[in-house]
């Protein structure tokens, strides 16, 4: 039975927070958790939740990953162009890495608009 409880839990979690909980709202949520159940279900679910977190691609590791490949620092372009294909991928990223990722996408769809209205007829 605990297993159907912690199995719903983290679906739940995740469904609600499918990048992962924002610190802002991990302490409410562990405190509510806390209050709800019995304490083996409790460390599971704090146990299930954190190793989610250590799973997530972090901008050090792009970094890291951009050093050892080019023995160069990366460019932040570099950083932003990978962190926008692993989300693309449906890598689990952390926070900033998402963001970094949506920027690259905000900014190559502007350049698309430029481009398309760069395609037509020369004003006078």
């Amino acid at each position: 039975m605990a297993e159907n409880i912690i199995s719903s839990v983290l679906n739940w979690l995740r469904a609600g927070y499918p990048e992962g909980i924002p610190p802002k709202d991990s302490f409410p949520l562990i405190a509510l958790l806390r209050r709800t159940l019995i304490d083996e279900d409790y460390e599971a679910i704090v146990a299930e939740l954190a190793a989610d977190e250590e799973k997530k691609i972090r901008v050090r590791h792009i970094r890291s990953a951009i050093e050892r490949a080019t023995s160069e620092d990366p460019a932040e372009e570099d950083v932003r162009e990978v962190a926008a294909r692993l989300a693309a991928g449906g890598w689990p990223l952390s926070g900033k890495a998402m963001r970094l990722a949506e920027e690259t996408e905000t900014d190559a769809a502007a350049d698309d608009a430029d481009a398309k209205g760069a395609g037509g007829p020369p004003t006078p």
